[in-house]
């Protein structure tokens, strides 16, 4: 497997050729171990992961929308925390088998494209294509997004404030949110202890 190679640039939408320098620049002075990807963020950067699941009982999929109701407040409850008042990038992934970058939504702009997985045979090959919109963060402002990740419609969304020091990564059945130091993480766990798992490794 190979992650983080740059297979091409491309300026459009919302995020021009020196927004996606300096967007690249930042990952790499906040996340240098790990490339915009989120499921691989959590092992190297263990020391300032929480995770909070989305419903009680760690139940992953809303079935009525009483539940979706309680997905929806608590994936902005903590985004609220992590963002309120300020600018956040909604990064969004596009996976494909070609190299040549997609066309994404006029509210967003590519920023990079990474080769997922590598392969000698080009029909093998897996590319995640990323876009990025800066928006100023309100509460329940990307709830149709949010509603298509908790039903796994999307995956790989990553939220981060202006600066890059902060990620709320949601999944199905949660999200995984890393913090500028071990802790902040602690005192933001700490405000949810019910939305935690009883996973010892808190999965």
């Amino acid at each position: 497997m190979v992650v983080g190679r740059f297979i091409g640039e491309r300026t459009s939408g919302r995020v021009s050729g020196g927004a996606q320098a300096a967007l690249t620049e930042l990952w790499q002075q906040c996340w240098p171990s790990c490339p915009p990807v989120g499921y691989k963020l959590r092992d190297p950067y263990r020391d300032v992961w929480v995770r909070f699941h989305s419903l009680p009982e760690s139940k992953r999929y809303a079935e009525n929308e009483s539940e979706y109701t309680v997905v929806l407040e608590r994936y902005n409850t903590i985004l609220d925390e992590l963002f309120a008042g300020a600018d956040v990038y909604v990064i969004t992934p596009l996976w494909t088998t070609e190299a040549e970058v997609p066309s994404f939504q006029p509210d967003a702009g590519y920023w990079q494209s990474l080769l997922v997985a590598d392969d000698p045979d080009p029909e093998f090959r897996t590319y995640c294509h990323l876009s990025a919109a800066r928006r100023p963060w309100r509460h329940g402002c990307i709830d149709e997004l949010l509603r298509d990740v908790a039903d796994d419609k999307v995956a790989g969304v990553l939220i981060t404030d202006a600066q890059m020091q902060r990620i709320h990564h949601p999944y199905d059945g949660g999200a995984d949110v890393f913090l500028a130091s071990s802790r902040e993480r602690d005192r933001m766990r700490d405000r949810h202890p019910d939305w935690l798992s009883s996973h010892p490794l808190g999965l």
